[in-house]
């Protein structure tokens, strides 16, 4: 499904044989490119472009990263992939409530949980983490 356009280059949600981490496709016909987005943060990357060897100027990767970064386009991108996934690709992930982050190769301590799952509202923009071994979870507003 369609998120959003950039330059005449259509960034979409595919649904059919996806996988984890929730990304974005973008068909240039010579190239194709992957955006990587979260339900935890508003940042978005760059995932791959292929094939390298006609990976299209930075200015048009940049401007396809930030079109699809903008919050309407983010909230669609979302609401697309909990609504075909029915996952926002964090279950069994640690969650530090001391930095409030999934950090990445950090281990349970006393201030991190490993999550038990995730539930976004689309009509918020808000998704719940229940996490493993402590009372109460977490909200966080996108």
């Amino acid at each position: 499904m369609k998120v959003c356009s950039y330059r005449g280059l259509s960034i979409c949600i595919m649904l059919r044989d996806e996988h984890c981490p929730p990304h974005a496709h973008v068909d240039a016909g010579a190239w194709s490119a992957r955006l990587r987005f979260s339900f935890w943060h508003n940042d978005v990357d760059l995932w791959d472009v292929v094939p390298l060897s006609r990976r299209p100027p930075q200015a048009v990767l940049e401007g396809l990263r930030q079109s699809f970064g903008l919050s309407a386009h983010l909230r669609r991108a979302r609401g697309i992939w909990w609504s075909g996934m029915q996952t926002a690709c964090l279950d069994n992930q640690v969650w530090d409530c001391e930095s409030n982050e999934v950090p990445v190769m950090k281990p349970v301590t006393e201030t991190t949980y490993r999550i038990g799952s995730a539930c976004y509202d689309p009509e918020e923009d808000r998704i719940f983490l229940t996490l493993l071994g402590k009372l109460g979870g977490v909200e966080i507003d996108l």
